[in-house]
């Protein structure tokens, strides 16, 4: 299923509802760094989001540290920002919250 990319003036809406992410310097991608209190919680948490990943068939881009775990966000068949990525930025927002 085809997504098409979000205009500037939507992202920066999304944006709006998402201050924690933050736009890319090439504007494609959303991002954010999440610090836990060990490798254990970096990596539970990841396991969440691979979970969450799965259903919504949209996988991110993503690194992990130690206790650092740093997620992007994009829609590549789309070029750019698609509304899968801003509700995938939700969906890990409320992992958090849990």
């Amino acid at each position: 299923m085809a997504r098409e990319k979000l205009p500037r003036d939507d992202v920066d809406a999304a944006l709006g509802e998402h201050p924690d992410w933050k736009l890319t310097e090439d504007g494609i991608a959303i991002e954010r760094r999440f610090v836990f209190r060990n490798f254990s919680e970096a990596f539970a948490f990841m396991t969440r989001v691979a979970m969450v990943a799965e259903k919504m068939n949209h996988h991110p881009e993503w690194s992990n540290v130690y206790k650092t775990v740093e997620v992007r966000l994009t829609t590549h068949d789309a070029g750019g920002l698609t509304e899968l990525d801003f509700d995938f930025a939700r969906h890990i927002d409320r992992l958090l919250a849990s």
